[in-house]
């Protein structure tokens, strides 16, 4: 069980990473089906906590090589901290199945959105992106990101997915950011609000049965990050975003089924 949870880590670290969602999107919904009889709050506990790891990973990896929006990155993160710590307080108080359909309908929603979207991904290549110390520095309106950025923590923390889903796509197609600095500049905030949401089940005590699950996949996650930081800057902006829509309405379909006639 242990080496299947660090593979399975693994490959929520590699593509988690490559499209900057913080794999939580795939591993929240594996673990619902995994353990069928566990808490949500558990669940989510668990998942927040590979998150962080995977995100603190990722944006190691991701500061290397310069594609950080760190500016942008702290103010977002200023905003979405409090959401995370709402959502992994508000995630104390609701039934499973209530946390299945809720889960199973933001990833839809997400990956529809994505799919039929009228808006273009900014097609900025890297070497077009202007530069200052703190890494790229994209010009966009801050009023609507800072909003963006607070229901992401709420929904990072109460269904313990990462928020990178909804943050990614927002950046792309609301905010103007390149693909590649949307998905560096998520996993930095995912890293702070992750991490804050996780310290709030840690003293809520929902973190306690999940701490050796969490272990055994944070190994895999740690390692599949770096590749898929890596794997990134070869692969193609609007491919990363066809890949991550699919996934998620296929994985958010499967999870309202349960939560509904499960």
């Amino acid at each position: 069980m242990w080496v299947l949870l660090a593979l399975l880590g693994f490959g929520v670290g590699f593509f988690g990473t490559l499209v900057g969602a913080g794999g939580g999107f795939l591993l929240a919904p594996i673990l619902v089906l995994m353990y069928p009889h566990e808490e949500p709050s558990t669940i989510a506990s668990i998942s927040l906590a590979v998150v962080f790891l995977n995100a603190l990973s990722g944006s190691a990896g991701y500061w290397m090589r310069r594609r950080i929006d760190v500016r942008s990155g702290l103010r977002f993160s200023a905003v979405a901290v409090p959401g995370a710590v709402l959502g992994a307080v508000v995630a104390q108080f609701i039934s499973r199945a209530v946390f299945e359909v809720v889960l199973g309908v933001v990833l839809i929603g997400a990956g529809a959105s994505m799919l039929l979207g009228r808006g273009r991904p900014a097609q900025v290549a890297e070497s077009g992106v202007p530069e200052s110390a703190w890494g790229p520095r994209i010009k966009h309106p801050t009023g609507r990101g800072l909003a963006i950025s607070f229901v992401v923590g709420f929904v990072s923390s109460l269904l313990g997915i990462g928020g990178g889903i909804i943050h990614v796509p927002a950046m792309v197609y609301a905010l103007g950011f390149p693909v590649h600095v949307a998905a560096a500049t998520s996993h930095f905030v995912l890293a702070t609000t992750a991490g804050a949401g996780t310290l709030v089940h840690i003293a809520t005590g929902a973190f306690a049965s999940g701490m050796r699950r969490t272990a055994a996949l944070g190994v895999g996650v740690v390692i599949g990050a770096q590749l898929g930081a890596f794997a990134a800057k070869r692969t193609r902006g609007v491919l990363v975003l066809r890949v991550l829509a699919v996934a998620l309405l296929v994985v958010g379909g499967r999870i309202v089924w349960a939560g509904v006639w499960g």
